[in-house]
C-alpha cells in the first residue's frame, strides 16, 4: 500500500520560511518522479514544483521561482519543499504525489500522478 505523507506545515509571517516534508512508503521510491502541488480554497489544485527520480531535472511554476526549492532524498524515501520568502498569497494546503513515469517531460498536471499524499497546511499572515 502507498503512502504519501507530508509534514511541515503551520503558520508563518510573511517573509518567513517553512520546509515540508514528504515521507514515502510502499514504493520504489527512487524511480518515481515527485512534486509540489498546492489548493486555495475553492481552486483547482495547482503545480508548484517537480524532481525527477534521480533528482537531476526539476521545475517549478512561474510563482515560486526564486523562492521555492524542492529536493529529494531516495536513501530516505524522502522529497522536501523549502519555501523562503512567504507570501500571504503562498496560504493553501500543499500536496505531494508521485508519479512511475521516468522519462519524457516532468509532468505538471494533477491527472499525470499516481498517488498523493494527505496534504498539510500553509498559512502565511500578512
Amino acid at each position: 500500500q502507498v503512502q504519501l505523507v507530508e509534514s511541515g506545515g503551520g503558520l508563518v509571517q510573511a517573509g518567513g520560511s517553512l520546509r515540508l516534508s514528504c515521507a514515502a512508503s510502499g514504493l520504489t521510491f527512487s524511480t518515481y518522479t515527485m512534486a509540489w502541488f498546492r489548493q486555495f480554497p475553492g481552486k483547482e489544485r495547482e503545480f508548484v514544483a517537480v524532481i525527477s527520480w534521480s533528482g537531476n531535472r526539476i521545475d517549478y511554476a512561474d510563482s515560486v521561482k526564486g523562492r521555492f526549492t524542492v529536493s529529494r532524498d531516495n536513501a530516505k524515501n524522502t522529497v522536501y519543499l523549502q519555501m523562503n520568502s512567504l507570501k500571504p498569497e503562498d496560504t493553501a494546503v500543499y500536496y505531494c504525489a508521485a508519479d512511475r513515469s521516468r522519462y519524457g517531460s516532468l509532468p505538471q498536471r494533477v491527472h499525470e500522478y499516481d498517488y498523493w499524499g494527505q496534504g498539510t497546511q500553509v498559512t502565511v499572515s500578512s
